[in-house]
């Protein structure tokens, strides 16, 4: 039972097959990564891919937990600062520094494949409209805090301060991919930032 549970062992590095996949997605988006990019991306047949990953979209599943893990940490980690203008300075800093990073591709993973995304990716879009928007209830949830310890107006919108910094992160984004700074796209941060709380 043991060696039918182990089967053959696999000839690749399945770590570093998926992190060759993620610069795929993020370079070309859910649709243009084809499967012929993939595969010679990560070194390994169709058949190989299917029997680690799964299918396409489970593989782009397993990509977007990656991302979460690294250049997209910030999104986690902003709000666990200690204050609401610290999560807004942690959230809107992270996504410049995810967007502009020399090694990788210019602007965030999920506005990128989003963008990029058709008719034919629709559990895709699906996929990363569910990531953004827990990504913003995460955000509503801790200014909710912040209202509730008196660290933000009584009258304070959650909801609206959240979107008001996802919206200003998917800009940022779209602006690196366009070819903009980090030094450019940290003086808009800092602009947005001047106006807090938004109201």
């Amino acid at each position: 039972m043991e060696q039918l549970r182990r089967g053959r062992p696999r000839s690749f590095d399945s770590d570093a097959a998926l992190e060759k996949a993620l610069f795929v997605f993020w370079e070309h988006g859910y649709e243009g990564a084809s499967l012929a990019l993939l595969t010679e991306a990560m070194g390994i047949s169709r058949k190989s891919m299917y029997a680690a990953y799964g299918n396409k979209e489970d593989l782009f599943l397993k990509v977007l937990e990656l991302y979460e893990k690294g250049p997209g940490s910030y999104a986690r980690e902003s709000v666990a600062a200690p204050t609401a203008r610290e999560v807004a300075r942690a959230f809107l800093d992270g996504a410049v520094r995810a967007g502009t990073q020399p090694d990788l591709p210019s602007g965030c993973f999920g506005v990128r494949a989003a963008l990029a995304v058709g008719v034919t990716g629709g559990t895709a879009q699906d996929i990363l409209t569910a990531w953004r928007a827990r990504t913003r209830s995460d955000l509503s949830d801790r200014f909710r805090r912040a209202i509730a310890e008196g660290d933000l107006p009584a009258d304070a919108d959650p909801d609206l301060i959240a979107r008001y910094l996802t919206a200003i992160a998917d800009g940022v984004s779209v602006e690196a991919a366009g070819g903009a700074s980090a030094n450019e796209l940290q003086r808009v941060v800092d602009a947005a930032l001047l106006h807090w709380p938004p109201s």
